[in-house]
């Protein structure tokens, strides 16, 4: 007993703020968002807004002029002066899959193996890491965990990231499948030998007829009557041909995505999304024509090649939308992880090399819905869907500004402590400043 009372004692004396905050409670009254100038996430800015919610949906978001009801029935907050936006949409990220990218113990996103079309990221998704709620001071508040490694990774899922645990966090699982596309090969060391380069291409030809051969049995496997005996890896590639799991194809070089996507096509894959596509300006016209969608990576980035222009990984999402393409931003790419905060920022990014702001919005909150089939309930701040937003006292594109004040998942307010806050009020505390 004294041993249970002495553990108890040092658990009381730790600051709650130091530690994971307690996932939000449901909706429990109406709320009313008055004043604050509404980004809708569909290009529509609306000043002097009224944004309304009741158990976790949206009742009205619009002018406040046009909220004709009785305003006593809401807990009202005065929001004058701030912004309004639709949660962040994170795709492609292993938010909850990695802690520390340098402690292998810390690092669950990818499997053993090269087909791994079962694998599903969700089931190893930590929602008590200490990444989340600094992910989220940022204004993100979905993400789609993704796995890696392999020609075939597994499967991702969309979370919602203020949960107890992944069977809480899942808002869409086992969306969709990733493919890393075998890499076109160059021979790039002049000391290697003519065998060399052939072993190599041997190898990658092999990978792709596997690749095939394991699409054809799933295909073939699905039209089998019921009562089969169960196959996982089939059972999981099984929704690409009936368009239930978008086909995630992992690819920057020019002919790779056109092969990947002549592939795919052939094996009569329904839904097709490329992922990263850093020379997706140079075939534009093929992405429009065969409606591919592009979740686009690495906008921070120098260019791939000497003779690109300076300023090409920063204006490519402005040539995707001048050209029509169905495109979303990630922040694939070093130190992933514990720079998905940053979101935000790249899209500020794109915003400042020929993307408007609100288009800028769009590629993070709307397009990445309709790109992962979420766009009914996320997205956008319209009545009829999920209460998943983010009040800022500042642009929320602009590190300079963004000041998330309040945040809500399904109409619930959670807190916004983490760790880092937590430390800064420490350390400043130390030395004095404010």
């Amino acid at each position: 007993m004294k041993h249970i009372l002495f553990s108890l004692a040092l658990l009381s004396a730790v600051p709650a703020f130091a530690q994971v905050p307690i996932p939000a409670a449901p909706q429990s009254k109406p709320m009313l968002l008055l004043g604050g100038t509404l980004h809708v996430g569909n290009g529509t800015v609306i000043p002097d807004a009224a944004v309304a919610f009741d158990k976790g949906r949206i009742v009205y978001a619009g002018a406040q002029g046009g909220f004709g009801q009785d305003r006593g029935a809401y807990q009202v907050v005065d929001v004058k002066g701030q912004e309004i936006y639709p949660g962040l949409i994170l795709p492609n990220t292993t938010l909850g899959l990695t802690e520390v990218e340098s402690i292998r113990a810390t690092v669950d996103e990818q499997e053993v193996g090269t087909f791994n079309p079962n694998v599903r990221a969700l089931v190893a998704y930590n929602t008590d890491s200490d990444i989340l709620p600094t992910v989220r001071t940022n204004g993100v508040l979905l993400a789609q965990v993704t796995p890696r490694g392999g020609v075939i990774s597994g499967q991702s899922s969309v979370v919602q990231l203020d949960a107890w645990n992944w069977q809480d966090a899942a808002v869409k699982a086992d969306d969709g499948l990733h493919v890393n596309w075998p890499p076109l090969l160059v021979r790039l060391n002049p000391a290697e030998d003519a065998q060399a380069f052939e072993r190599r291409e041997k190898a990658r030809q092999q990978q792709l007829r596997d690749l095939e051969q394991l699409l054809s049995e799933a295909s073939a496997y699905r039209k089998l009557p019921a009562g089969r005996k169960e196959n996982l890896r089939l059972t999981a590639l099984s929704g690409l041909f009936d368009g239930s799991k978008t086909m995630f194809v992992h690819a920057d070089d020019g002919k790779e995505i056109i092969e990947a996507v002549r592939f795919a096509k052939q094996q009569g894959v329904q839904k097709i999304a490329v992922v990263g596509a850093r020379d997706a300006w140079m075939m534009l016209d093929f992405l429009k024509q065969n409606d591919i969608a592009v979740v686009l990576s690495r906008i921070h980035a120098l260019p791939r090649r000497a003779g690109d222009d300076y300023d090409l990984p920063y204006k490519l999402p402005s040539l995707l939308q001048q050209a029509g393409i169905r495109y979303c931003l990630d922040y694939e790419g070093s130190m992933e992880t514990a720079g998905s905060r940053n979101l935000a920022f790249i899209a500020g990014t794109a915003a400042g090399h020929g993307l408007t702001k609100e288009q800028a919005l769009t590629a993070v909150t709307l397009s990445t819905a309709q790109i992962l089939g979420l766009d009914k309930d996320f997205g956008s701040l319209e009545a009829g869907k999920s209460a998943t937003l983010v009040v800022s006292s500042g642009d929320l594109l602009d590190m300079r500004t963004n000041n998330v004040t309040q945040a809500y998942i399904d109409g619930r307010a959670f807190s916004l402590d983490n760790k880092q806050l937590y430390l800064n009020k420490k350390f400043r505390g130390k030395y004095g400043l404010k």
